[in-house]
């Protein structure tokens, strides 16, 4: 059992430094066209600015999205290795007669952790 769950933790770390090594993660940005002014016409409503007031305020929204997936992955990457740390002491703890429930509860958390971690890196789509 005990070799199963070495392997085991050898997976978890691997998937994680592969995680880790994907950072860092740098949101695309769509160049944008230099601002022109055109004077005001008197008409309530010109479409261009519209458009163009849709779309500044759309790639900020996208700007502010990507930087807070950034931090969540990095927030959870960190949590990721912290808890298979503590899952190599659980294991380099154990012997072949012993295994501790808190090994198979932390495999699980970071199994957990690892798919969210794995999700937020698709992004949205």
């Amino acid at each position: 059992m005990l070799p199963r769950i070495r392997t085991c933790v050898f997976s978890v770390c691997l998937f994680a430094f592969l995680i880790l090594a994907q950072f860092p993660v740098v949101a695309q940005q769509t160049p944008q066209p230099p601002h022109q002014s055109t004077p005001h016409t008197g008409d309530l409503n010109p479409p261009a600015d519209e458009d163009e007031g849709r779309a500044r305020i759309t790639r900020e929204m996208e700007k502010k999205a990507a930087k807070e997936r950034v931090a969540a992955l990095k927030n959870d990457t960190d949590k990721l290795l912290k808890l298979s740390v503590e899952l190599k002491a659980y294991v380099d703890k154990s012997d072949e007669n012993v295994l501790s429930l808190e090994v198979i509860k932390k495999a699980e958390e970071i199994e957990k952790l690892a798919k969210s971690v794995k999700d937020k890196m698709k992004g949205p789509n």
